[in-house]
């Protein structure tokens, strides 16, 4: 409701202005305007005088009875005071200069303008924002455009050195390169997080996996128990399944004892073939089934002939010394001194000559050539035709070992045979303490060393090379890093340890 004013009239009771009931009607009105007598109004506020308009004052406070605003509005150049408070157009003041004290969060929705400087707790006093090149101002705070421009001028600027075992350095640069790890042969690397992980794959030989070396060279090996499959070259010298044989072309196989000692083939021996040999030495009982050929004699079954066609058979003494038969000889009746020519069968005890076969008379009887005491049985052989053959031997025991004399030698007659020493069944051909089973060669003694060795200042060589690059397979020219694994060997007689690597 508006201001009611009072109708006094022109002069004193000139009866122009408001009769007395209606100029204290309109006294009460006011008064109800100032003190507010709507329910509404005495629900929400107190009986207290308002100021005019929708504002009232409740106790100690100024408030608006409607959703308008409280608007404090001094005249001229004046200025609305709170005790030692000033508000002033936009601007708040302190009338004895202190500090404006908030002890609330402030929430300023607008942009806000410091026209002096920003001083917090504790540090350097804040007097401006620098969003140029940072410099070395300790009062003005960087934005982000500002510390972007000087951390890319300086990322820019800046490149990461780097080298690697070959010893080439090289450089990345930080702005905009990437540093990438990469894995060889066998070698694989990941990223997760900050972390690079490198490892190996399934082709790297490792010291408790299962791997297949393959043309890797091993120099002064000491291999203990090892299981080889398919041919083995040694020297000059290949093992395939249970053959062993020269590799060059026309060479010699030599089995030979060292120094006094001798080769012996403890199991059964099949010769096969044409066996040409030295002087041979042997001790015990020969026990040969089959034909046997000794230079131009043959013996077979129960009977001696010469191989020769019509070559004479001959028994001679060395010397002064006569053929001394023993026993009881059927004869034509003669006795003969001197060169003794015997044509036809001549049966001697139990042993038969006829032509170049000397037999045994016996049923399942066996020939026995047997030295005496210490004596020796020498089969001399002469110059014969290559496809002659000297000595066939099916099966030779002597006490069941065969004994040969110093730089004797057993090898095929003709060029390029093999010569076979094979077992029988699942045995072991035994050449001195050196067991050879199908393509193995071990020790006969157990826990001995298997020994490589040459006599006097020769080398072990091996004549086939499997690689002739550093390198796995051949291709690098670098030995990996890290070996794959290590074997132990013995180097006249120190124990030794050579790494080795996988072929891929």
């Amino acid at each position: 409701m508006s201001k009611q004013t009072i109708n006094i009239g022109s002069s004193a009771n000139d009866g122009t202005g408001d009769p007395l009931r209606t100029a204290f009607d309109k006294i009460n009105d006011n008064f109800d305007e100032l003190y507010g007598t709507s329910l509404t109004e005495r629900v929400s506020l107190d009986t207290s005088p308002q100021l005019g308009g929708a504002l009232d004052v409740v106790t100690h406070s100024i408030v608006s009875t409607t959703n308008r605003d409280i608007v404090l509005a001094p005249h001229g150049t004046g200025a609305v005071k709170a005790s030692s408070l000033k508000f002033s157009g936009t601007s708040i003041s302190s009338d004895d200069s202190t500090l404006i004290q908030i002890n609330e969060g402030l929430n300023v929705s607008g942009a806000t303008t410091l026209s002096t400087s920003l001083a917090l707790a504790t540090g350097a006093t804040v007097t401006g924002v620098d969003n140029g090149a940072l410099g070395t101002s300790a009062t003005l705070l960087a934005t982000q455009g500002a510390i972007k421009t000087y951390v890319d001028a300086q990322v820019t600027a800046s490149d990461l050195d780097f080298t690697s075992d070959d010893s080439t350095t090289n450089s990345i640069d930080l702005d905009s390169e990437v540093l990438q790890f990469s894995g060889g042969t066998g070698i694989t690397t990941s990223a997760s997080g900050k972390t690079v992980t490198t490892k190996i794959d399934s082709t790297v030989a490792t010291l408790v996996g299962s791997q297949t070396l393959t043309n890797k060279v091993l120099t002064n090996p000491t291999i203990n128990a090892a299981t080889m499959t398919g041919a083995v070259a040694i020297d000059g010298v290949t093992i395939d399944d249970n053959s062993i044989k020269a590799n060059e072309s026309n060479a010699d196989l030599e089995l030979d004892g060292s120094g006094t000692g001798h080769t012996k083939m403890l199991a059964n021996a099949t010769v096969v073939g044409t066996l040409n040999t030295a002087d041979i030495t042997t001790t015990g009982t020969h026990t040969i089934t089959g034909q046997s050929d000794v230079d131009s004699v043959r013996i077979k079954d129960n009977k001696i002939t010469t191989n020769a066609s019509n070559a004479n058979l001959e028994l001679s003494a060395n010397g002064s010394g006569v053929v001394d038969i023993q026993n009881a000889v059927t004869t034509v009746g003669q006795t003969v001194n001197g060169n003794v020519s015997i044509t036809g069968q001549a049966d001697i005890d139990n042993l038969r000559i006829n032509g170049n076969v000397l037999s045994s008379t016996n049923t399942n009887g066996g020939i026995t050539i047997s030295p005496n005491g210490t004596g020796t049985i020498v089969l001399n052989a002469g110059t014969i035709s290559a496809q002659d053959g000297i000595l066939g031997i099916s099966t030779a025991l002597v006490q069941n070992t065969l004994f040969m004399s110093r730089g004797a030698k057993i090898q095929a007659n003709s060029t390029n045979d093999d010569v076979v020493i094979e077992s029988n069944g699942t045995g072991s051909v035994i050449v001195d303490q050196v067991s050879i089973t199908d393509n193995k060669i071990t020790t006969h003694v157990s826990n001995a060393d298997l020994q490589l060795d040459t006599d006097g200042t020769g080398f072990i060589d091996i004549r086939t090379d499997s690689q002739t690059t550093v390198g796995s397979a051949g291709s690098a020219t670098a030995i990996p890093a890290q070996p794959t694994g290590y074997i132990k060997i013995k180097i006249g007689g120190t124990l030794r340890v050579i790494p080795f690597y996988d072929q891929a």
